[in-house]
């Protein structure tokens, strides 16, 4: 199959949230007539189902249909009947006077014809990001690192998604000033950081591979390098995401090592990305099963500022990473209600216990107690509750009524948020094993940020007893 050139999924992420955001308008006005016919808080949950759902359907459809006009022959002719019937239907859903059953029979019928083409397609739509700052800032560890190492080529290559910066490309930039100026401004990058546009080229014959993507976006880019890595290579992943779905749990190492066929680690802690390239001393947590692995990717990160502790642990790491982002977004609505820190610790507490059960439920003793206890278990919560931008953007969600699709465009610079979609996640799992009930904060988020909730909501059903939880998976808990 045709792959999709770099110019189509560079106008994917705004497509997207264009849709995104279109749906969400559409589906609070849904939302509002829709409550005089079936109730209030069933028709506004319909409203925004609608503004969901719909927008995420509308905005794949319509960058499938872009491209299949920009690119002839990308999308074959059948898969491109289907995507238009698909438009059809969401078309035919009007922006008022929604009925409920009218919208399920509608989104049920979306959903059948959304698979079909998505076979047809072969390939899931998503963008590649540019090269964020904690991936700069892993770079400029590693390249710092290498210089003292006598098994390691001096050049790090780094591949960078290229954009245009004050009319310069962003590679150029890097390789010129040393710096990269949109994503990790005011710190200098070594020399010996090389960035390329071109991802193949820079995992050419490397024999350690850091990947640091936001999470909905690896599978492209796994697509995309496939080809050009070396049988004996290592991969790392810097990640903070999992994918969770009502058949489980699928972590970013396991999508990378099904891909790539290499063994794959994962680091993560309480490290924003900031604060490591101003040189202040914080822990991290390399998960990593074979010992002498283990050493090597301690060699390349461990740095007196950067304190690197090793677990064998690879899944309990990267079921952290992902989990605290949910954790602080409740924290970030706390601080959006200004209820102060008091409030806060017990948001966090409860959340943290969450973590812990929610990993018990999913992979019972597979996960180690005490990674919890690591960097990237009870440091990384508290530290993203305080200072990372799933906290802050919650709060502006808050005090804005903002969706946060909109916030993500106006306050991160091109880089995108982690915990509402987790939270997402979270809830399809929890929800297929009918448990929500055990997992109230949990619950709460995700009908805050997707089932219009107030804020104020947070705090329904949090009297929970923890006390009982054990190692066992238990479906009934």
């Amino acid at each position: 199959m045709q792959t999709m050139s770099d110019d189509v999924f560079g106008k994917i992420v705004d497509i997207e949230s264009e849709y995104k955001d279109r749906g969400y308008a559409q589906g609070k006005e849904a939302g509002k007539n829709a409550g005089a016919v079936e109730g209030r808080e069933l028709g506004l949950e319909h409203g925004f189902d609608i503004g969901k759902d719909l927008g995420f359907y509308q905005g794949w459809v319509q960058t499938w249909l872009d491209a299949a006009t920009t690119q002839p022959g990308l999308v074959p002719d059948r898969a491109q009947k289907k995507l238009l019937a698909i438009k059809a239907v969401i078309d035919s859903v009007p922006a008022t006077n929604i009925e409920g059953a009218h919208f399920d029979d509608r989104l049920k019928e979306i959903r059948q014809k959304f698979k079909v083409a998505s076979a047809m397609l072969g390939v899931n739509i998503s963008a590649e990001l540019p090269t964020n700052s904690l991936g700069s800032t892993a770079a400029r560890i590693i390249a710092e690192n290498v210089t003292k190492l006598p098994d390691f080529d001096d050049t790090v290559n780094i591949w960078v998604y290229e954009e245009i910066v004050e009319g310069k490309k962003l590679t150029e930039i890097i390789n010129i000033q040393h710096e990269n100026v949109k994503y990790l401004p005011g710190h200098k990058l070594p020399n010996n950081v090389v960035a390329t546009p071109d991802a193949a080229e820079v995992v050419k014959d490397a024999t350690h591979i850091v990947v640091v993507i936001p999470h909905q976006f690896i599978e492209h880019l796994l697509d995309r390098i496939h080809g050009s890595i070396r049988p004996d290579a290592r991969a790392i992943s810097l990640i903070k995401g999992i994918g969770i779905s009502s058949q489980g749990m699928t972590t970013m190492t396991q999508i990378i090592h099904r891909t790539l066929a290499i063994p794959v680690s994962s680091l993560s802690g309480a490290n924003i990305a900031n604060e490591i390239a101003e040189k202040k001393y914080c822990e991290t947590t390399i998960g990593c099963s074979d010992p002498d692995e283990a050493i090597v990717w301690r060699s390349l990160f461990n740095t007196p500022y950067f304190r690197v502790n090793c677990v064998s642990d690879v899944i309990g790491v990267e079921f952290c990473g992902a989990l605290k982002n949910v954790v602080a977004v409740g924290a970030g609505f706390i601080d959006g209600l200004g209820l102060g820190n008091n409030t806060k610790a017990a948001i966090i507490r409860i959340g943290f216990l969450e973590m812990r059960r929610l990993a018990m439920h999913i992979s019972g003793a597979q996960i180690q107690e005490s990674t919890f206890m690591e960097s990237c278990g009870i440091a990384d919560v508290i530290t993203t509750c305080y200072g990372g931008r799933n906290r802050r953007l919650a709060e502006e969600f808050v005090k804005t009524g903002k969706p946060m699709s909109q916030l993500e465009k106006e306050l991160l610079n091109g880089q995108k948020l982690q915990g509402y979609l987790t939270a997402d996640e979270v809830h399809s799992y929890i929800d297929s094993c009918g448990v929500t009930d055990h997992f109230p904060l949990f619950t709460n988020i995700y009908k805050i940020c997707y089932k219009g909730k107030t804020p104020n909501s947070i705090f329904d059903g949090l009297n929970v007893d923890f006390s009982n939880d054990t190692r066992a998976p238990s479906p009934a808990l």
